[in-house]
């Protein structure tokens, strides 16, 4: 039995005012305020957001992500919902209403494409592995195979209409689709983008992107042969062929020379970004004007501008608020309002065949993903998150269903199917890889990577300001590198992401071209490469550059540790004081970052509090003493040791004084037990220096409580550039007593915090040390 045709539809006359009745005076003064067009799109607005976020407030706790919550806004106040209530009709769901709300929802659908397009980096497709294409490729290729053979079975099966096969030949075609906005979307919000699983997929979603731009053209082409004719289509396709020339050899050029017309660190003119904004508006309407989606045309004029800054960075900023948070929520309640879910009826032979298709394609398409991953021997559950992840549907295929349903290819039963297949692939797919991976057992710590166990030292250290680095570069001369004993560092320079999507992660020794990056980090690489070239073959130094989001900064500083197998990692203090002693500048952002990594960190952390001095004393004349005076305070336990290690290492420098002040209980005799046996043969490991040479001294001090401590510490300030002091969070001895209901910083512990909070203008750096726990 032959499927019915969709263009046949019963034609109905609707009437409409001119000039339109824009403005109402109010409900008390205007009976007919209602058929106002403002106020009816306002309270459609304020429906769509508040039924969205209540949604999204209680689907968030399960990880789900808000795309589904503004698909229940759409369907609960369109026609399945409220829409068929007579009264509410009349006023909400006219065609007036529609037209207004679907412009505003258009224009959303149409920069949500510029936007991604400017994020979309193709040069990762070259720089994409194995795996990430294969993957890529075959998530794309097998689905739209199997989707072609099990379509002209069932079409032969039911004997379908020519407008039925090609109905089942689009959405085939979108399903196999894998749309980078949309996998980017979610991986986004699903705080998985600086996570290895997140990088991959968007590495080969990328790859994929390639074909879904080819499948998606060839859809609208043969959209549009069908609806007029085979020239009409000739005509499309000769028009994005010069347009796409247009865009690369004239707008692309124009967006670098506007680069270099903007001076270094000074914002982009807004009169290059307004006109970039209006290219792409003008783009889209070419495009609708061929009969392409507006999308398309937008995502191919957005992938014109160079990702990142400043130009990109600068376009994105000022448009991508109102677009994600106001005008694409507006797009997503538009498509689903127009599904009558009650439409849906499987005695229809062409929705039974749709269903059929689109489960083969699904399927296809996860077991297609999900092999070559596994072949590369890729842990199982992060093969199966990555799998549910690129699965998954949305707002591209979303418009691409309610643009087919606009050209009368799908009926209202088939619409209203694929929507309810959007909203249960983006459910079940948050659900999934919430339950499935875990991004923090990436960091358990099954080895001891740790300065106590490590026979070479491997130091990670991070910048986060420009200004960190004379700091980090005098403390780790302070290690004292030499040929008979040298070591390896690793600097990552932490810039926050903006005008891309993908996080960028170069290494700046293997990388040939770094463009605008190298700009960024290039102060920080010329000092490290003055610092390597100082020290010869006693200190290797590798520059690396990461951007990316502030609350995923510490997934990519844990990733490089533990690729560069790091035993120490460095971190800066999130404050920065002036010489007199006052605080000048204080990143609560940073200090998130820092706690981050503490806690997930697969090697030994130490955080470097530079009050003023920034470890300039290592630069003095040695012929009146020392160059360096350190202290390190010692109480005892792991964090302590591991400090005692790291003091050993500084002993070994002539030119430098190590004094080991340990703080014993005054009140009571000190506990014998395995820990304090520890500590005991740690302090005779460092004391062979005391006693072979003049480099390390000894003293103990007895006190009796927190304020005695504080006390002797705050003696100490002027004495000594560097303390080096152990975290020991949360332990309890008698000499600390009272100090933690007084921490400023929990994260440095108690010693720590006060060194940080002390009211001084003494100049002093300190390195609160916690040693790697281990599993």
């Amino acid at each position: 039995m032959a499927g019915g045709v969709h263009l046949n539809k019963t034609q109905t006359k609707k009437c409409t005012s001119l000039p339109p009745y824009v403005n109402s005076n109010g409900w008390l003064q205007d009976e007919n305020a209602l058929t106002a067009s403002l106020p009816v799109l306002e309270l459609h607005m304020f429906a769509i957001f508040l039924i969205s976020h209540g949604c999204h407030f209680i689907l968030k706790r399960y990880g789900i992500h808000i795309l589904v919550s503004q698909i229940l806004a759409g369907v609960i106040v369109g026609t399945t919902g409220l829409g068929h209530q007579s009264d509410y009709t009349k006023i909400f769901l006219t065609i007036d209403s529609k037209q207004i709300l679907g412009t505003l929802a258009g224009l959303g659908y149409q920069l949500f494409g510029f936007i991604n397009g400017i994020k979309m980096d193709l040069a990762l497709v070259r720089k994409t592995g194995k795996m990430a294409i294969y993957s890529g490729i075959l998530s794309m290729v097998i689905p739209g195979v199997l989707g072609g053979v099990t379509e002209r079975m069932v079409s032969k099966y039911w004997n379908l209409e020519r407008l039925d096969k090609l109905s089942l030949i689009l959405v085939m075609l979108v399903q196999s689709m894998t749309p980078f906005p949309v996998i980017c979307s979610f991986i986004g919000d699903l705080k998985l983008t600086n996570s290895e699983l997140g990088r991959l997929g968007l590495s080969s979603v990328l790859t994929s992107e390639m074909l879904t731009q080819v499948f998606a053209l060839v859809a609208f082409f043969i959209g549009i042969a069908y609806k007029q004719r085979a020239q009409a289509a000739i005509k499309s396709v000769i028009i994005s062929v010069a347009f796409l020339v247009i865009v690369l050899y004239v707008v692309r050029p124009a967006m670098f020379w506007v680069i270099k017309q903007t001076p270094k660190g000074r914002p982009v003119k807004d009169v290059y970004t307004d006109i970039i904004i209006f290219g792409a508006l003008a783009s889209g309407a070419l495009f609708h004007y061929i009969g392409l989606n507006v999308f398309l045309g937008s995502l191919v004029f957005g992938l014109a501008v160079p990702a990142g800054p400043p130009l990109a960075s600068a376009v994105v900023e000022k448009i991508e608020c109102v677009v994600t948070g106001v005008l694409v929520p507006l797009f997503m309640a538009m498509c689903t309002m127009e599904a009558d879910l009650l439409k849906i009826d499987f005695n229809d032979y062409i929705l039974k065949s749709t269903a059929i298709v689109v489960f083969v394609v699904i399927l296809a398409k996860f077991g297609a993903y999900l092999v070559p991953l596994l072949y590369f021997k890729l842990p199982k559950q992060d093969a199966l998150a990555l799998a549910f992840l690129t699965s998954t549907k949305g707002i591209v295929e979303l418009g691409s269903f309610t643009y087919m349903k606009e050209l009368g290819i799908l009926t209202e039963g088939m619409f209203a199917f694929l929507v309810i297949t959007v909203l249960l692939s983006a459910t079940i797919s948050s659900i999934a890889v919430n339950w499935v991976y875990d991004p923090s057992r990436k960091y358990a710590g099954y080895q001891n990577r740790n300065i106590m166990h490590s026979k070479e030292l491997r130091i990670l250290t991070c910048i986060y300001r420009p200004d960190n680095t004379t700091s980090i570069i005098n403390f780790i001369k302070s290690l004292c590198p030499t040929i008979q004993s040298p070591f390896s560092v690793s600097v990552l320079h932490l810039i926050k992401i903006s005008g891309r999507a993908s996080p960028m992660y170069i290494s700046h020794q293997m990388q040939k071209k770094t463009v605008s990056l190298h700009s960024i980090s290039g102060n920080v690489i010329l000092s490290f490469k003055h610092f390597q070239q100082n020290y010869g073959e006693a200190v290797s130094v590798n520059v690396f550059t990461a951007i990316s989001p502030p609350k995923l900064m510490h997934e990519d500083i844990c990733t490089l540790a533990l690729d560069e197998i790091a035993c120490f990692l460095v971190l800066p203090f999130h404050k920065k004081w002036l010489v007199d002693g006052s605080i000048e500048s204080e990143d609560p952002t940073l200090r998130t970052l820092n706690c981050c990594v503490l806690e997930r960190a697969p090697c030994s952390v130490g955080i470097l509090i530079d009050r003023g001095n920034q470890v300039k004393s290592i630069f003095r004349d040695s012929s009146r003493g020392p160059s360096l005076l350190a202290a390190v305070i010692f109480f005892g336990g792991n964090d302590d040791r591991e400090a005692l290690v790291l003091a050993k290492r500084m002993s070994q420098n002539t030119n430098s004084n190590i004094t080991i002040a340990r703080f014993i209980p005054s009140t009571e005799e000190p506990e014998i037990n395995r820990d304090s046996m520890l500590d005991s043969q740690a302090l005779s490991y460092i004391m062979q220096d005391y006693i072979e040479n003049e480099t390390v001294d000894y003293i103990e001090e007895r006190v009796g409580d927190g304020l005695e401590t504080s006390k002797t510490i705050r003696s100490m300030l002027d004495k000594y550039d560097l303390f080096i002091v152990g975290r020991r969070k949360d332990i309890q001895t008698p000499q600390t007593a009272g100090l933690d209901d007084m921490n400023e910083y929990p994260e440095l512990g108690v010693i720590g915090g006060l060194l940080a909070s002390m009211d001084t203008a003494e100049k002093y750096s300190v390195l609160v040390v916690k040693q790697q726990v281990a599993l």
